[in-house]
């Protein structure tokens, strides 16, 4: 694995102790995340920050959208910054002011490449798709020629990107831990919860064997 880039956009300004330097730091936030922070600077200079889904290709981050979606008809050239964050617990300390949060964090810059191939748009498609459910492309009608033309992909090299990943217990002065009192962690943790069937599926059509291994995990 290579290591991550050091440039003045990606550099931690503080706490650098807490990042870290493998792309594999990197590929594991976002193979963990389901949904990342797309940021960009709009035509009229307003900012603006949008949720959305992705999907990773070895060193390239795909994203999809509509057509007639602001944050996807962005112009040549035109910067993003996008972010993702996965929470693992609340620190509680003693002093409100050393109250924190364990987290994994990433943030990557680049100038997205639209995508046109049309092997390329179904290549990006499909991993946006296994990205949300292993396996549910197989399962899946393809794209028609209409709704490719409706569909755009954005492609986001991982060259310039940064990871950061707090963990452990609270940082508490010695004075606050002297006088006592409780001080700890809260674990945070998202699960998936029992599929629910759409009403327009007939009786007895089962949840795809997909489906159940991966509310299994």
């Amino acid at each position: 694995m290579r290591e991550l880039s050091s440039t003045e956009r990606t550099r931690l300004g503080r706490l650098r102790e807490r990042g870290a330097t493998e792309s594999a730091a990197l590929h594991a936030v976002l193979a963990e995340a389901l949904i990342c922070h797309l940021g960009f600077v709009g035509s009229d200079g307003t900012p603006v920050v949008l949720p959305t889904g992705f999907g990773v290709d070895g060193e390239t981050l795909y994203l999809h959208g509509s057509v007639a979606s602001r944050p996807l008809l962005l112009g040549p050239e035109q910067t993003v910054c996008l972010t993702v964050t996965l929470l693992d617990a609340i620190v509680l300390a003693r002093s409100a002011f050393h109250h924190s949060m364990n987290y994994r964090s990433a943030v990557v810059f680049g100038v997205p490449r639209l995508v046109t191939d049309v092997e390329e748009k179904l290549r990006g498609l499909r991993v946006v798709t296994e990205h949300l459910a292993p396996g549910q492309w197989d399962a899946t009608r393809r794209p028609t020629r209409r709704e490719l033309a409706a569909t755009t992909v954005l492609a986001l090299s991982l060259t310039e990107a940064s990871v950061k990943v707090r963990t452990g217990p609270p940082i508490d002065e010695s004075d606050d831990v002297a006088a006592g009192g409780w001080a700890g962690l809260l674990p945070v943790t998202s699960t998936y919860g029992e599929p629910v069937t759409a009403p327009d599926v007939p009786a007895g059509v089962p949840v795809p064997d997909h489906i159940r291994r991966g509310v299994a995990t």
